[in-house]
């Protein structure tokens, strides 16, 4: 994938200070040998994320170390006893299971770990130890490093063969491995490295390769997390072609790659991007998630984070219909539903922001007066049987848009945006939880049937969601609370069933916000290109172009948006969290919104 086009950027960096140290490739493995050549008989541990090519790892190492253990082999229960562990989290189901509570050392054996330990006891030389789980058997390793990679780059391995962590399951298909790591494997991986990331000596990028791994010191991680939080950022998006994919993406935003199209893109999801850093001139990419997981309080506010721990609450992401199909008809459910059966804290609450409209674009939204909910789903499953076609305007709503609309869909209303679409995704960070009604007679792009779970559908449609509700309560509901010389501050929504509130604000001049202890995310849903500023010089100028997401973390307090050529008319959309804003702080989280002049 390439960039094209004059504006929007794919690859977003954070610049570090001059003088931070890298080392790429062969290099990065030398270094940690250095290190280590400067301690007596040190036992060195290299922890990695499973998605990590451990074996290419324990290879480099073993270059410069004649001692080299992969822990998973030596200590690792069998497989066969992990599945019986982990079995109610996996099921049956293709797409869903259920989110473990289990800790990196159940997956160990207890003794064989003391094993390790006994012989590190008796070591004459230096000793490092390999894999997922290594720092359960060193808890006071002299020198400790984190190989890691974002959850993207995972899948994408998935897609091409690998298996997931120590399973022979390369040709399962990818909804069952990404289920594994879903419900499993990512959420113990992310327990158990947050306990490393005040004592990690180094960090180990193996995103692009082992061979071509960037490493950096433990201090520069950590400090580049606490210069995050400090400015406003992005970070990297990701794009995937879909069944029902478009080309606006592809023509609007130049984002060129061997596919056929882009069905969606997410544009600021943290513990699925990366955030990549500058460190002069070379690129050194994480999981977004360590700044989640590493500085939740300064990123997301105290209220956030009371509400959801350390958990990115707000997803942006694009959905780009135009040329393709409708999507998916679906329902999302409620929050005791994903509590209960899922283990999940919240559900995906969303909302459509139509960035631009075609001929004929539109929204399925809501159910007609009368319906009977057993003749709808008769219908539905006699389609997803072949039978014949779901008559979808028989029993759904279909509503015409325009660019600009704001169209909410609170969890449990039966919704998809139709062809000549192109939608910024506001919602919670829910991931996976759609539950597909019918999918337009389709298969997926591998030639599958995509899955429809009706089951789950039916207990979470809410009746009562009929036209007039759904006009009533989910159509541009559109209050100006502020306007004055070229500017004015809208609020869009979202429904008071959902926990996210989204302002638009239009402006031509610099325009002052301010946090209020709480996460912003922004996007620039019209204009060429801003500039995001600090009032005291808190942080460097930060221009974002057309369509491009950005986080203004809760600690920066106040900002200033201005068109980037001074004149131009833009509007961005900012989304937080409802009732989480400081009550020391500025009332009303976002909604100040002030001329330079004025203040």
């Amino acid at each position: 994938m390439h960039r094209s086009g004059p504006n929007y950027d794919v690859d977003p960096r954070l610049p570090q200070p001059p003088g931070t140290a890298v080392w790429v490739g062969a290099d990065a493995f030398a270094e940690l040998a250095a290190t280590a050549g400067t301690l007596e008989r040190p036992v060195v541990v290299v922890d990695c994320y499973p998605g990590v090519d451990e074996a290419a790892v324990l290879e480099a190492l073993s270059a410069h170390f004649d001692d080299v253990i992969s822990v998973p082999e030596a200590a690792a229960r069998p497989i066969d006893e992990i599945d019986a562990l982990i079995a109610r989290n996996i099921g049956t189901d293709r797409v869903f299971g259920y989110v473990t509570k289990h800790q990196l050392a159940d997956l160990y054996d207890v003794a064989l770990l003391a094993g390790l330990r006994d012989r590190l006891t008796a070591r004459t030389g230096a000793v490092v130890l390999v894999g997922w789980g290594a720092a359960l058997a060193a808890e006071d390793a002299d020198l400790i490093v984190l190989a890691d990679l974002p959850r993207w780059e995972i899948q994408q391995r998935m897609r091409s063969g690998m298996p997931n962590w120590r399973r022979e399951n390369r040709d399962e298909d990818i909804l069952r491995k990404y289920k594994r790591g879903f419900f499993v494997d990512w959420r113990i991986a992310d327990r158990h490295k947050t306990t490393l990331y005040d004592r990690l000596d180094y960090f180990l990028d193996t995103t692009t390769s082992v061979e071509d791994a960037r490493l950096i010191t433990g201090d520069a991680f950590r400090a580049a997390l606490d210069g995050a939080v400090r400015r406003p950022f992005r970070v990297v998006p990701y794009f995937d072609p879909g069944v029902w994919g478009g080309h606006w993406m592809q023509e609007r935003l130049g984002i060129n790659g061997d596919v056929p199209n882009y069905a969606w893109a997410f544009d600021c999801v943290p513990e699925e991007n990366s955030l990549a850093l500058d460190v002069g001139g070379i690129r050194v990419e994480m999981p977004a998630a360590n700044l989640v997981l590493h500085r939740p309080v300064e990123l997301l506010g105290p209220g956030t984070f009371a509400q959801f721990g350390a958990d990115f609450p707000i997803r942006f992401d694009f959905l780009d219909t135009m040329g393709g199909g409708n999507l998916s008809l679906q329902v999302h459910p409620l929050t005791g539903y994903i509590q209960d059966r899922f283990g999940m804290k919240y559900t995906q609450d969303e909302s459509y922001y139509m960035l631009d409209v075609g001929e004929g674009g539109g929204v399925y939204l809501g159910i007609k007066p009368g319906v009977d909910p057993d003749a709808m789903f008769e219908d539905l499953e006699r389609s997803n049987r072949g039978e014949r076609s779901f008559p979808a305007e028989k029993y759904v709503n279909r509503f015409p848009a325009t660019k600009h609309d704001h169209v909410l869909i609170p969890a449990g209303t039966v919704h998809c945006s139709t062809r000549n679409t192109m939608v910024l995704e506001i919602s919670s960070t829910a991931f996976l939880f759609t539950f597909k009604m019918w999918d337009w007679d389709r298969v997926g792009l591998d030639g599958k049937p995509r899955p429809t779970h009706l089951e789950h559908a039916r207990r979470n449609v809410q009746w009562e969601r009929d036209t007039e509700w759904v006009t009533r309560n989910l159509i541009n509901r559109v209050e100006v609370l502020e306007e004055g010389d070229g500017y004015r501050v809208e609020q869009t929504g979202l429904h008071e069933l959902e926990f996210i509130t989204t302002l638009r604000h239009w402006f031509s001049v610099p325009t002052s916000r301010h946090t209020a202890s709480t996460v912003h995310v922004l996007n620039l849903v019209e204009g060429a290109a801003a500039v995001v500023e600090s009032p005291d010089g808190a942080f460097s100028p930060f221009e974002v172009h057309y369509a491009e997401t950005f986080i203004v973390p809760a600690t920066v307090g106040p900002y200033v948006v201005r068109p980037a050529d001074g004149v131009s008319r833009c509007a961005t959309m900012t989304a937080f969290v409802r009732g989480t804003e400081d009550p020391h702080g500025v009332a009303g989280a976002g909604l100040r919104c002030t001329t330079r002049a004025q203040e």
